[in-house]
C-alpha cells in the first residue's frame, strides 16, 4: 500500500497547478500525494494549528508563522531538509523569499512562489509610467489610477509607501507604528489617489483589479498591487506592464513581500522521497521550466533572470526585480493575520471619513501593540 500525504494549497492556478502536476512523480517511490485547496482567506476561518492536524504539507504566507510557532505545529526545515540545503536555497532565492520564513533562528517553510507589490500599467493608456509618487499623483489628474485597498491591502499599501519614504513600519510593540511625519505623508498620498480612483476599485482584490485592467480601459495604472505574471502575458489583448512601484524622494523602493512557502507539519512522517520531492521543486531547472509552464510564479533567481521565462510576459520578472529585492517583511507575531485586516479597515475609514492623520496613526499603533505585546513568537521591536 502506498504511503499517503495530504497537502493544502490555495485555490488559484498559480497556487495549485504545478503542485498537482508534480505530485505523480512520487508514485515511483510508492507515495501518494494529494493536494487539496482553499482560498487565501481560509487561514482566517480555520486556524493553522487546526489545519496542521489534517494536512502533512501546507502552503502558507509568512505572517501565519507566529500562530504556527505558538502552537508548535510545524517542523523546522533544518530538521526536514538540512542546513546545507537551506544555505544553498538562500543563495539562489530572490529577495527575502527564504528569510521571510525564518523566525526564532529556524526556517519554517520553503519558498515555492515569489511575489511582492509592484506597479501595474496599461502601456497603451499611459505614455510614460510614473517613476515617483509625485509622478503618480500627476498621472491621476489625467488618467484613471487605482489603489489596492480591499481586505488587508490598505495596510500593505500604506506600509509600502512608508518604506519608500524611508521609514518602514514597526514589526512589533513600538511607541509609534511609524514616525508621524512619514505616516502623515503616506496617508496624504493615499487620500489624494483614493479621491480620484475609479469607482469600485477600493473593494476589489489584486486579482480583480488586474482582471479589470485587462478586460476594460477604466484602470490605466496601479502604483502598488501584488504581481500576477499571467496578466503580463503578451498574448492578451490588453496586457499589463509591470514594474517597481513609485520611488520616494530619496529614491527608495517600497514594497511588502507576499508569495507562499511549503511547510511540513508535525503530523507528517518525513521520508527521503518527500525530501527529494521538495528539493526538486526548488531546483533551478524546475523553477525555470516546470513551475512557469504550470502557471506558477517561481522563487529562484535563475527563473527571474531567464530570457525564456521573461519573454512571454513582457519581462515581468526583470522589471519587478528591484521591488522584491528591497521588499519589507511583515510582522509575524502570533495573531497578526487578523490584525493586518483590522489595520486596513482603520486606513480605509481614515481615508473615507477624512480623519486627521494623527488619529489614524494612533489607532494603528494601539491595535498592533495590543496584540504584539501578548506574543512570544517574535522579538518585539520596531
Amino acid at each position: 500500500m502506498a504511503e499517503r500525504y495530504v497537502g493544502l494549497t490555495w485555490d488559484h492556478p498559480r497556487g495549485r497547478l504545478a503542485l498537482e502536476a508534480a505530485a505523480p512523480r512520487l508514485a515511483a517511490d510508492g507515495i501518494d500525494l494529494e493536494w487539496q485547496v482553499h482560498s487565501l482567506e481560509g487561514f482566517e476561518s480555520a486556524p493553522i494549528e487546526q489545519l496542521a492536524q489534517r494536512y502533512d504539507l501546507i502552503v502558507l504566507d509568512h505572517p501565519h508563522l507566529g500562530d504556527a510557532l505558538a502552537s508548535r505545529c510545524l517542523r523546522p526545515m533544518e530538521e526536514v531538509m538540512g542546513t546545507a540545503f537551506l544555505a544553498d536555497v538562500a543563495e539562489r532565492a530572490v529577495g527575502p523569499s527564504l528569510s521571510s520564513y525564518r523566525l526564532q533562528d529556524q526556517t519554517w517553510a520553503l519558498p515555492l512562489d515569489a511575489a511582492t507589490q509592484v506597479s501595474a500599467c496599461r502601456a497603451d493608456l499611459v505614455e510614460t509610467a510614473p517613476v515617483t509618487w509625485d509622478d503618480a499623483i500627476s498621472l491621476s489628474r489625467r488618467a484613471p489610477v487605482a489603489l489596492s485597498l480591499s481586505g488587508p491591502h490598505a495596510y500593505l499599501t500604506f506600509a509600502s509607501i512608508c518604506q519608500s519614504l524611508g521609514s518602514p513600519l514597526a514589526t512589533g510593540v513600538a511607541d509609534e507604528v511609524v514616525d508621524s511625519e512619514t505616516g502623515a505623508t503616506a496617508l496624504a498620498i493615499l487620500a489624494y489617489l483614493a479621491d480620484r480612483a475609479p469607482i469600485g476599485a477600493d473593494t476589489q482584490n489584486p486579482i480583480q483589479l488586474l482582471e479589470r485592467m485587462t478586460t476594460g480601459d477604466d484602470i490605466a495604472y496601479i502604483p502598488l498591487v501584488y504581481g500576477y505574471v499571467g496578466y503580463g502575458d503578451l498574448r492578451r489583448d490588453r496586457p499589463v506592464t509591470f514594474g517597481a512601484g513609485p520611488l520616494g524622494p530619496d529614491g527608495g523602493h517600497g514594497s511588502t513581500i507576499g508569495g507562499t512557502g511549503i511547510a511540513v507539519t508535525r503530523r507528517a512522517e518525513v521520508t527521503e522521497p518527500l525530501r527529494r520531492h521538495l528539493a526538486w521543486l526548488l531546483e533551478d531547472q524546475t523553477q525555470s521550466t516546470f513551475i512557469p509552464q504550470h502557471q506558477g510564479q517561481p522563487a529562484m533567481r535563475a527563473a527571474w533572470e531567464s530570457d525564456d521565462v521573461n519573454a512571454p510576459y513582457g519581462d515581468f520578472y526583470r522589471r519587478t526585480r528591484a521591488a522584491i529585492d528591497d521588499a519589507w517583511i511583515r510582522p509575524r507575531f502570533a495573531g497578526f493575520t487578523p490584525v493586518q485586516s483590522q489595520m486596513s479597515q482603520v486606513v480605509r475609514e481614515g481615508l473615507s471619513l477624512r480623519k486627521p492623520a494623527q488619529a489614524v496613526l494612533a489607532e494603528l499603533t494601539r491595535i498592533q501593540n495590543g496584540v504584539a505585546s501578548k506574543s512570544t513568537t517574535e522579538e518585539i521591536a520596531s
